[in-house]
């Protein structure tokens, strides 16, 4: 059995309050979506960046830019298209004929919250531009690197269905994404819920249409040390381990696996199944991780990083087919 910690302090449940009122702004101008939204706090607790897919239409940029408000961030939604250029990203040196000298010109990955529209459709000089800022922090302009902010988040969107004039991410970007959540399509109510949404917003004798802050984000960084320090018994991370290993190794747990997975996930898989578990964990008022935390983070964490056989695709065989799968041969402690 997986040993159970103390409970959490008044203070930590102080902060999981903050977190849950977070969500509910969310909720408040997004409607359905809950995966992703809990998605994007999960992210955001666990220091990571997130690629959504999903249909035109279905709130993406609205929950980026709820999401910098509540935070009191800044948002930079940024467009993707073949012709930009790595300095239409990170900025560049302007000369300055009056002092005879070049200032930087900082661009608009300067920002907390980063909408990546359509990142698939930029070519691969600005596709590395971006990967070295979600993954290092910082971006390079000639000899001079600069620091990004330390509250920083890339929320990447893509289209299912249109791949002409797109360009494929490449795997190693691909794999500095913590999750790949995918935007559903409202149910009857829902879409209802919207329309009414809709006309309250339109009303013009409503002044504010912005959300409130209401989280700072000296408050988001004592968060994430709190769910870092969230207890994680030995036997959930062997089983994380696990499942990250039977995508290396599919032939050792079943046949079907064997059959449909060419390329397994790397161990930055693993660190985020833990670190996205604990999160959970914090945020649903647990002292402790169990495999239900690990089982429910799973897709979102695996989808993107692991590779289907032929013939999987031609069978039809989704990636969530296969996690689902997966989570049904390997043993939970």
């Amino acid at each position: 059995m997986v040993q159970k910690q103390s409970a959490p302090t008044v203070n930590d449940e102080m902060k999981g309050e903050q977190m849950q009122v977070l969500q509910k702004a969310l909720e408040s101008r997004i409607i359905g979506q809950k995966d992703l939204i809990r998605s994007m706090m999960l992210c955001l607790l666990c220091d990571g960046h997130m690629l959504i897919e999903g249909m035109p239409g279905l709130a993406k940029t609205t929950a980026a830019k709820t999401l910098a408000q509540a935070l009191e961030g800044e948002f930079q939604r940024i467009q993707f298209t073949p012709d930009l250029l790595p300095s239409d990203l990170i900025g560049t040196d302007v000369y300055l004929h009056e002092s005879a000298t070049f200032e930087f010109r900082q661009g608009p990955l300067f920002h907390n919250i980063i909408l990546a529209d359509e990142v698939n459709r930029a070519p691969a000089k600005v596709q590395s531009a971006l990967l070295e800022a979600m993954e290092e922090r910082q971006v390079s302009v000639g000899l001079h690197t600069y620091k990004l902010a330390e509250i920083y988040m890339v929320l990447a969107t893509q289209n299912p269905i249109e791949q002409e004039g797109t360009y494929t991410l490449p795997e190693a970007q691909l794999d500095r994404f913590l999750m790949h959540a995918v935007a559903e399509y409202p149910s009857h109510e829902e879409e209802m819920q919207i329309l009414e949404l809709d006309d309250h917003l339109s009303d013009s004798r409503i002044p504010q249409k912005s959300v409130k802050p209401v989280m700072t984000q000296k408050e988001i960084l004592a968060a994430r040390d709190r769910v870092r320090r969230v207890y994680t018994d030995r036997k959930i991370k062997h089983y994380a381990v696990s499942l990250v290993s039977a995508t290396r190794k599919p032939g050792a747990y079943s046949q079907k696996l064997y059959d449909w997975i060419q390329h397994g996930a790397s161990p930055r898989a693993t660190l985020g199944l833990v670190a996205a578990a604990r999160a959970l964990a914090w945020l649903n008022g647990d002292g402790y991780v169990t495999p239900h935390h690990v089982q429910q983070v799973a897709p979102n964490i695996l989808r993107h990083r692991i590779i289907p056989t032929f013939e999987a695709e031609a069978d039809g065989v989704s990636r969530q087919n296969i996690i689902e799968h997966l989570l049904e041969v390997v043993a939970v402690p």
